[in-house]
């Protein structure tokens, strides 16, 4: 009995464990765009630059139409943006906290609609990346030296 128990004790003990790394230390990788967005029928144009700061450190300094990368572990992000809407202009500054769905890994975020504060879902989605496509010209041909098909 006391060695079902023990067993019983260290099955637990590693769900325990899995479970909480699960939550915890899980690692994303966060896209951030300013590209313009368009929602419900209105378009948000892209700003002059965004600078993305993630604790102290600055992971993207984003011109129209680019798009910048930061990793980080759990389901939570925080990350704070200067927003620069015309040259020699007025700087804005805003921290946004982010909850990560638990079934993305690599989330796309359009900065423009989190400034405009649009819903999620037009401003989060996942990352696909593309197929890689083989050009046509690329063919190999393989011929096989050791055909049994054939017999002689």
């Amino acid at each position: 009995m006391r060695k079902i128990l023990f067993r019983a004790g260290t099955v637990a003990v590693l769900v325990a464990i899995c479970i909480l790394m699960m939550i915890i230390g899980r690692g994303h990788s966060m896209y951030f765009d300013n590209k313009s967005l368009e929602y419900n029928g209105t378009k948000y144009d892209a700003i002059r630059r965004i600078n993305v700061t993630v604790g102290g450190e600055q992971v993207a300094k984003l011109s129209k139409k680019e798009r910048g990368v930061a990793t980080f572990m759990g389901q939570k992000f925080t990350f704070d943006v200067e927003i620069i809407r015309e040259k020699n202009g007025p700087s804005e500054y805003r921290t946004f906290n982010v909850e990560v769905p638990y079934n993305m890994d690599g989330i796309v975020v359009n900065l423009i609609g989190m400034i405009e504060d649009l819903p999620q879902e037009a401003w989060m989605t996942e990352f696909i990346p593309a197929p890689v496509v083989e050009e046509e010209g690329s063919d190999e041909v393989v011929i096989d030296e050791f055909d049994i098909s054939s017999e002689g």
